[in-house]
């Protein structure tokens, strides 16, 4: 219970968090956030970590200029990127091994069936469309690789979908987050932004729901 209060704590503290870092590190800042992206993109077990709401916060410390907008862009497009590599190739390698020896139960072989299927027609849509949605974002290269998924197609919504997320979501923060009432209030537009990442799971689990009663 601790550590989840610890990690809410963060996620709606961020700018604190962040301007210590910034203070006690300074440009080896950027490579902590770069580590940040790539362990929440590339490692199933870590989906709690910050997305979204860092990259909006980086944005926001970019536009006082305490880090450097083209190095976080460049930097965490990278992150972004290399983590979904690593993570489809852990699903590839890795994910029927753990199937076969049943570690991963929430797989069946007919849901990765599915989902190959799923990938092969919508897998541009649904790795670009990922990076928005929190857990999903981290699940979404796992599962592909397990489904094997074509690689270079694969490869090509990484980087389109990696790059689009980072620049986007350190932009917003760029150009917004110091504008006073969103400064002031900084917490709460965490919390919009976290709530409005992961409406739309909610929403397509909501009417899954419905349409199996």
């Amino acid at each position: 219970m601790e550590l989840i209060t610890h990690y809410i704590n963060i996620f709606l503290h961020l700018d604190h968090y962040l301007s210590s870092i910034i203070q006690q590190y300074g440009f080896w800042t950027h490579l902590i956030l770069f580590c940040i992206i790539f362990c929440e993109t590339g490692l199933v077990v870590t989906p709690f970590l910050p997305g979204d709401s860092l990259l909006f916060a980086t944005g926001t410390f970019a536009a006082r200029g305490e880090l450097e907008l083209t190095v976080v862009l460049a930097l965490l497009s990278v992150a972004a990127i290399a983590g979904d590599t690593i993570n489809y190739w852990f699903g590839f390698l890795a994910g029927p091994k753990m199937l076969e020896r049943k570690k991963i139960r929430w797989v069946k072989k007919e849901y990765l069936d599915r989902t190959h299927q799923f990938y092969e027609k919508y897998g541009g849509k649904t790795i670009i469309l990922a990076r928005f949605i929190p857990i999903i974002r981290t699940f979404a290269p796992f599962v592909a690789g397990i489904g094997t998924m074509a690689y270079p197609r694969f490869l090509l919504y990484n980087i389109m979908g990696g790059t689009f997320w980072v620049v986007a979501m350190t932009l917003l923060g760029f150009f917004f987050g110091n504008i006073p009432i969103v400064k002031e209030n900084f917490s709460f537009v965490i919390v919009v932004i976290i709530v409005i990442s992961i409406l739309p799971a909610v929403i397509e689990a909501f009417r899954q729901r419905r349409q199996a009663h």
